[in-house]
């Protein structure tokens, strides 16, 4: 499928019949393609996927954004007020839908990009695509998303492991587990609402192993949403927003340690910039404290027949839910051209270029606690600024 514009090319910045390529048709990719078109510029959407969105449309049903409607809209069209205050994930693919076609985004999907080369005439850059495809681009803009690859950690004796494992990104709803003892790995805050939605679905037991203690946060207290607090504190210094968060924490959040779920020893802004944001509670709290969920120590190895935990322990549950992360997999793409770190990230982001790669740029692989959708928005026109200065001709 491709959605593609009728407004007349020839008023479009000139490119040399090079156009600018977005990789990636989510969030990010969308934004960035309406920004540059808002200057002029040719922008063409590439999508491995058969849909914009894909990897929301992948996500589980209970899901809801944790940032309010008003601050996850994207550059050009709010979302509309009938989604409530936390857009369903539904609604939210329904919002991406609705925005490629209201402003004419040239997407062409079922295209995977699988490497990125500087041009051999020194103008622009070379992509690599499925079918044997080679486009020539004027720049390039990576927003290929922070959940791109699922990622299970190859825990000893997982390869001969009996039971049913799965990551999180197959799972969609509770009803299949229903009279299941399910152990959920991971405590961010897709296992922890996973978790929840197990043990308000109909599972008999519902256990979370847990390897690090996360920050907890209500979603929002008395109306005021934590996006706004986060927003506000961003460019304090962390010491101050830890003791800050801190004092909040105790205020709002009950103590857990009984439960297995102490308070954390590093601050909250700590942590967030170490790559941890924290959980945002909607009714997790409340299961734990209740004991519908379980917190037990971090998963050690697997035995054919077992799950045995770092305390020694051994559990039997029916089905293992690894809610363990994705893998940016950026490395095939781009990882010769000197632009990612040593774990795999971009080494700038936003408008900014690496040197050894003018013309390249990454939006989408921060996880700002002030939300990933508001921070997309707002790095999408300062790319198309960046982009459009750099184009033959452009006087920008």
């Amino acid at each position: 499928m491709a959605v593609t514009t009728d407004h007349d090319k020839a008023a479009l910045l000139r490119t040399d019949d090079r156009p600018v390529y977005v990789i990636g048709g989510g969030p990010g990719g969308l934004a960035v393609a309406y920004a540059l078109r808002s200057r002029g510029v040719r922008a063409v959407v590439l999508e491995k996927s058969d849909a914009v969105g894909a990897s929301w449309r992948g996500h589980y049903a209970r899901l809801r954004l944790h940032t309010t409607r008003r601050r996850s809209a994207l550059p050009g069209l709010t979302i509309p007020r009938a989604f409530g205050r936390w857009v369903a994930r539904a609604d939210l693919v329904r919002y991406l839908e609705k925005y490629t076609e209201h402003h004419g985004l040239e997407v062409v999907t079922g295209v995977e990009v699988t490497r990125v080369d500087p041009a051999p005439d020194g103008q622009g850059w070379v992509l690599r695509a499925t079918g044997g495809r080679e486009l020539a681009g004027a720049a390039v803009v990576v927003a290929t998303g922070h959940h791109h690859t699922p990622r299970t950690p190859d825990w000893p004796g997982r390869a001969t492991y009996a039971g049913t494992l799965l990551h999180a990104s197959r799972y969609r709803e509770p009803a299949p587990y229903a009279g299941q003892d399910v152990l959920v790995v991971g405590a961010g805050n897709t296992g922890t609402e996973i978790a929840l939605d197990l043990a308000e679905g109909g599972a008999t037991r519902v256990r979370i192993a847990i390897r690090t203690v996360p920050h907890i946060v209500r979603r929002s207290v008395l109306g005021w949403p934590a996006q706004a607090t986060a927003v506000l504190v961003r460019r304090l210094p962390a010491p101050v927003v830890d003791r800050l968060a801190r004092v909040l924490a105790r205020v709002s959040v009950p103590d857990l340690s009984a439960r297995g779920l102490p308070r954390p020893r590093t601050g909250l802004y700590t942590r967030a910039r170490q790559g941890a944001i924290p959980v945002q509670d909607v009714g997790f709290v409340k299961a734990v404290r209740s004991g519908r969920v379980e917190v037990v120590a971090a998963v050690e190895s697997f035995d054919v027949d077992a799950v045995v935990l770092r305390d020694g322990s051994r559990i039997a549950p029916d089905t293992v839910i690894a809610a363990t992360g994705y893998d940016r997999a950026l490395t095939p793409l781009v990882g010769h051209l000197g632009v990612l770190g040593p774990d795999g990230r971009p080494l700038v982001h936003g408008r900014r270029c690496a040197k050894s790669a003018p013309g390249l740029y990454f939006t989408g692989f921060t996880n700002p606690l002030s939300g990933m959708l508001r921070e997309l928005a707002r790095d999408a026109p300062r790319i198309a600024k960046a982009v459009a200065r750099r184009l033959p001709g452009s006087t920008r």
